[in-house]
């Protein structure tokens, strides 16, 4: 949650104008109390048949256990699935938590020229 946290409250990722989404195998009454225990706004999605994560291919990521790993999907206007990222994958550093500025660098990099505020 603490990615979450941190996203919302980064001016410099909120100035990429993307919509973020959590979706987490969760039951929805953890997700509803950790929404409530953070504060946060970003929509906490549960999956937990994990139908979402299996259509958007995340699932060959899984950790032992089936569960999703630390996946960032970016998905166009058009539906389109743009870039796909788990940090929580051994060739990408096993992370659970990355940092704010280094997203932001990945995504902006992947929006067309313009669609970032100048200044």
């Amino acid at each position: 949650m603490e990615q979450i946290v941190d996203l919302e409250s980064s001016p410099e990722f909120q100035s990429l104008d993307v919509a973020l989404v959590s979706i987490a195998i969760d039951p929805v009454a953890d997700l509803s109390l950790a929404e409530s225990q953070y504060g946060v706004s970003t929509p906490l999605l549960s999956d937990e048949q994990s139908e979402v994560s299996e259509s958007y291919g995340v699932l060959q990521w899984a950790m032992p256990n089936g569960e999703p790993g630390h996946t960032f999907v970016l998905v166009g206007k058009n539906r389109q699935v743009k870039w796909v990222k788990d940090y929580g994958a051994p060739e990408n550093g096993g992370l659970m938590y990355v940092a704010v500025d280094e997203l932001f660098r990945e995504i902006a990099a992947l929006l067309p020229a313009g669609a970032l505020p100048s200044g």
